[in-house]
């Protein structure tokens, strides 16, 4: 048995997964570890091995280096390597040579987990030269993206309360945490109330704008949303915030495209609508005299979207994986695993809206065959049987050390 323990685990989801990762681990014979920031940290840890850090972050640096050197940790693993907390604890990591393990909602989705080392986007060892992934992914076999497991929005709505209440309203156990997100949890459940409350109207809305497009034979590209809280648009892009993406892309559509082509901007599913989008949009697409052009979707299916859309335009959203799947040509505008050349447009967003660049199909499938080998396993973060297999299957990933297994 090959092993890098022992480990230390720091926040994770919201979700009994880490916890059940850690009870295979110890199954196994390894040790394993935990830091609770906060009272939500304690609730889904629920387990030996724990301890809680109650000072400050100015002291969180000192702290957790002495805690690697103290327990002769092996491997850190932890959810958002961009997150204050979790990049101090990363930079320290790499110092005294600890393998540092992220886990991740997963790139093919929606029941699959990202399990990689350092980091998503900027900080991945994902290749990106086309030749080393031609080469290692030649004796792959194709992934099953057959779906095998199911999660709700409930359970993750449930699970998301049962970890940030007990955080809000426990502030003072300990006293010193700063939390992590753009907008304090309590704010979000406002904002998700009232979202919750329009959802079927706006479904409705949407699903009819959706058909109208569906049914047309005009030209039209898709942009869909991140979420403004989303890491992967505040650390691994250039954009300070959502706004300054939707502002250039705009400028960009009215310049380099023809008065009948339109621009389908999408909502991301988990929006909590203390931002109107919407409005964002309008007033920018104002701005540049192409109201007209703009269709705004907030709800919708963006799969049914994908296979008659002339091209796709995202900062580094995994819902570009879809489109490349069917050989939709996309432009980057941030950092991403699967911005490489032959995949995506390499050249600038005026030149993408009528270049033919359309993803190489061999360098497509042999992505796809990577990424899923790689450092992707089965299973999800809220449903029983997603969790209960994602954690053994990350398990064993990390006992036997299969982690990035073209290095």
């Amino acid at each position: 048995m090959r092993s890098d323990g022992p480990y230390l685990f720091l926040q994770g989801p919201s979700s009994p997964l880490f916890g059940k990762i850690a009870n295979h681990l110890e199954d196994a014979g390894q040790r394993c570890h935990r830091i609770n920031l906060n009272a939500g940290d304690q609730i889904f840890w629920r387990r030996k091995g724990s301890t809680n850090y109650r000072g400050t972050f100015d002291d969180w640096g000192l702290f957790i280096r002495r805690f690697f050197q103290h327990h002769a940790i092996k491997t850190l693993i932890l959810h958002g390597e961009e997150r204050p907390y979790h990049k101090e604890a990363v930079k320290a990591a790499k110092e005294h040579g600890i393998t540092v393990v992220a886990i991740e909602m997963g790139y093919l989705r929606p029941d699959w987990v990202t399990v990689e080392l350092d980091g998503l986007s900027s900080n991945s060892r994902f290749p990106r030269d086309p030749h080393k992934i031609l080469s290692a992914a030649k004796s792959l076999p194709e992934p099953d993206l057959q779906r095998r497991y199911s999660q709700t929005f409930l359970a993750e709505a449930l699970f998301d309360l049962s970890y940030y209440l007990p955080a809000s309203f426990l502030w003072f156990l300990f006293p010193h945490y700063k939390f992590h997100g753009i907008y304090y949890p309590l704010n979000e459940y406002r904002g998700w109330v009232g979202r919750l409350l329009t959802r079927r109207r706006r479904h409705k809305v949407a699903l009819r704008i959706q058909q109208d497009l569906l049914s047309s034979e005009g030209r039209w590209f898709l942009y869909p949303l991140q979420l403004q809280t989303d890491y992967q648009l505040r650390a691994h892009s250039p954009f300070n915030s959502q706004q300054e993406a939707i502002g250039l892309v705009l400028q960009s559509f009215s310049k380099n495209t023809q008065a009948e082509e339109l621009l389908v901007v999408k909502t991301h599913p988990l929006d909590n609508g203390l931002i109107s989008w919407r409005d964002v949009v309008f007033a920018k697409a104002a701005a540049f005299g192409i109201e007209e052009r703009i269709v705004f979707l907030d709800g919708g299916d963006l799969n049914a979207l994908i296979p008659q859309a002339a091209g796709m335009v995202t900062v580094n959203s995994s819902a570009a994986l879809a489109g490349l799947r069917v050989g939709l040509k996309t432009k980057v505008l941030g950092s991403a695993i699967y911005d490489i050349a032959g995949l995506t447009e390499q050249g600038s967003l005026d030149a993408f809206w009528h270049s033919d660049t359309a993803p190489n199909s061999v360098l497509r499938d042999a992505f796809f065959r990577l990424l899923a080998t790689s450092i992707q396993e089965r299973g999800n973060f809220y449903g029983r049987e997603g969790v209960a297999a994602a954690a053994h299957n990350i398990a064993v990933r990390l006992i036997e050390r299969r982690m990035n297994q073209w290095l």
